[in-house]
């Protein structure tokens, strides 16, 4: 009777040793293939090393499934959301530009999500003539469309709280590398830019506008019409002084690429007599002294060099007829216009028009 009270007692241990093996062979199989939802390889890139990844504002937890599973990213779509859904992305989507690397585990993408640690754009401006192409420049690197952005830069009710108006405005935007998160609306842009303007007209350069008795726009607005006169940077400081003395003297500035600007042609090599007809307020052989905004985003380097402008007594400068870029400096219409000849026989020379 002893011997078997002991036979079943061993017996239920051996039971329940069992069970208890079973269970842990269970739940190391369960936290295995746990493991490997969270931890393995679920992106395939198709041979990419990487891709970005868009986020549109406002999107949320099915909407953002739904573009991975369209560019077909996941190759595990279960567990995939198994993860999302544990580590609660569900609830915290973050609209932005995201680097995904092939191979990502779903934990690391769900973390990459989750976190919006995205990637910045890097937008560079220069060179820029009107505010739509620096509206359709722009949205090529940030959420907002050209339509957004135009809009706002046409507001005056809204840019002439920061002291712009249409005209001006091309002034605000400094030519530079500036860095973006993809998912910046217009209103952000634009106030971002500002700042930036702000953060170089410090206090040197606001003294010195001071001492030539313009205002920061019109500064702008010279640079540009020396940005557009030379590309010979150590030019511009001088061809500024020649405007200054035809301002200071009431003279009407005569600058070409303002007849340009006024016409609408960008493509115009040569300005003819037809050209300088043209009725515009940005015609300066027709109107005297500045025109009302800037014909091009002005480089530092051309606002620098207004700021800075060479005292001389220039009234006159002329291209020279080797197209080196430079130019021959002169006081007298005379001398002026033999250096005009000079050059409009060499433009005759290769026909231009």
């Amino acid at each position: 009777m002893i011997r078997r009270k002991k036979k079943n007692k061993y017996l239920i241990i051996k039971i329940i040793i069992g069970i208890l093996l079973s269970c842990f062979i269970i739940a190391g199989i369960a936290g295995y293939v746990i493991y490997q939802m969270i931890f393995s390889p679920n992106i395939d890139l198709k041979g990419e090393a990487s891709v970005f990844f868009y986020i549109p504002t406002g999107s949320a937890y099915k909407d953002v499934r739904k573009f991975l599973y369209e560019k077909k990213y996941i190759i595990d779509n279960e567990s995939f959301e198994f993860v999302a859904k544990r580590k609660n992305y569900i609830n915290n989507v973050h609209p932005g530009r995201y680097r995904l690397k092939n191979k990502m585990s779903n934990n690391e993408l769900i973390n990459l999500l989750r976190s919006g640690m995205q990637e910045p754009v890097c937008i560079v401006l220069n060179n820029v003539r009107t505010l739509p192409k620096l509206a359709a420049i722009v949205s090529g690197y940030i959420e907002a469309d050209s339509g957004a952005i135009i809009k706002l830069l046409n507001d005056e009710n809204y840019i002439s709280r920061y002291g712009f108006n249409k005209n001006t405005l091309l002034g605000m935007f400094i030519p530079n590398s500036y860095q973006f998160y993809w998912n910046t609306s217009s209103e952000k842009f634009f106030i971002r830019m500002y700042e930036e303007y702000n953060k170089f007209w410090n206090e040197e350069r606001k003294s010195k506008a001071k001492q030539l008795k313009f205002t920061q726009n019109e500064v702008s607005t010279l640079a540009s019409i020396v940005e557009m006169e030379s590309q010979n940077i150590e030019e511009r400081p001088k061809i500024a002084g020649v405007y200054i003395n035809r301002l200071n003297k009431g003279m009407p500035l005569q600058a070409d690429p303002t007849v340009i600007f006024a016409v609408g042609d960008f493509t115009i090599k040569r300005v003819l007599n037809s050209h300088l007809k043209h009725e515009s307020p940005y015609n300066t052989y027709l109107h005297t002294g500045l025109p009302p905004g800037p014909i091009t985003m002005p480089s530092i380097s051309s606002i620098d060099g207004v700021l800075n402008y060479e005292k001389h007594e220039y009234l006159y400068f002329c291209a020279k007829e080797d197209f080196s870029g430079t130019h021959y400096f002169t006081k007298t219409l005379e001398q002026h216009k033999l250096y005009a000849k000079k050059y409009k026989k060499a433009l005759n020379k290769l026909h231009i028009k």
